[in-house]
């Protein structure tokens, strides 16, 4: 029986007063037994939240009366038992890390595509203009190992404090083909989309809400394996049912 509910979500925004602010998330969690995590910093918040599906909506629709996170669209999956042992608020230099200060999500995001666009594109097998797409894993190669986008690059980096260097490496490879960056919830992928049109690539794009959000949008095509999160799930079929 899928009674908790788990829920991941992220949003560049500048907030200044993420110590302030962990006080407060802390004890609204605590105070509706939720468990999880969440990392604030002053380029956003990440999060990663399970338990009772009331409790967590809750805490949802709480978060949103703040105007900075009024637009944050949590992916929701299903499971029989609470996949975290505690619940922990931290404060970061980066909700992910990229180190590279350059790179300001909050200052305006790459162009996004939808889980729909990206399964059609895939499907004819070039964009709307008539470009290749390639898709572009933005993960470290122990997620990749358990599931991708059939034919995805995919350039081995063990962790994404890597990925400018990798791409300064193979930037050549993605000349005149459109890009579609992804990762299990956009976060990564975020920045990623960010630094390759810094770097000059004019038709990169990232895959809204990552791989988790194109397993609930669509029927999960041109995906083959598993999607691994980083809690006791371990990983989600296309279903997003836990992988037996």
């Amino acid at each position: 029986m899928n009674t908790t509910l788990n829920i991941s979500a992220y949003k560049f925004v500048a907030l200044p007063d993420a110590a302030e602010l962990r006080v407060t998330l802390l004890e609204r969690a605590l105070g509706l037994q939720l468990k999880g995590t969440i990392l604030l910093a002053e380029e956003g918040i990440n999060l990663f939240l399970a338990g009772p599906a009331e409790a967590v909506r809750g805490f949802v629709t709480q978060l949103q009366a703040d105007a900075r996170f009024c637009d944050v669209a949590p992916k929701e999956s299903w499971s029989d038992h609470q996949p975290f042992k505690k619940m922990l608020v931290k404060v970061k230099n980066e909700i992910i890390r990229m180190d590279h200060p350059t790179i300001v999500p909050a200052a305006g995001r790459a162009p996004a595509v939808s889980a729909a666009t990206v399964k059609r594109w895939l499907d004819q097998g070039h964009d709307d203009s008539g470009r290749p797409v390639v898709t572009l894993d933005t993960r470290n190669d122990f997620e990749v190992d358990h599931g991708t986008f059939a034919g995805a690059i995919d350039w081995r980096i063990s962790k994404f404090t890597e990925f400018p260097q990798a791409l300064l490496d193979h930037q050549t490879e993605l000349q005149d083909k459109t890009v579609v960056s992804f990762c299990t919830g956009g976060i990564r992928c975020e920045k990623a989309a960010i630094l390759m049109r810094e770097a000059g690539l004019e038709h990169v794009f990232q895959l809204e809400g990552g791989i988790l959000k194109y397993f609930e949008e669509t029927d999960g095509s041109h995906y083959t394996g598993s999607c691994f999160v980083f809690d006791e799930r371990r990983a989600l079929s296309a279903d997003l049912s836990v992988t037996k």
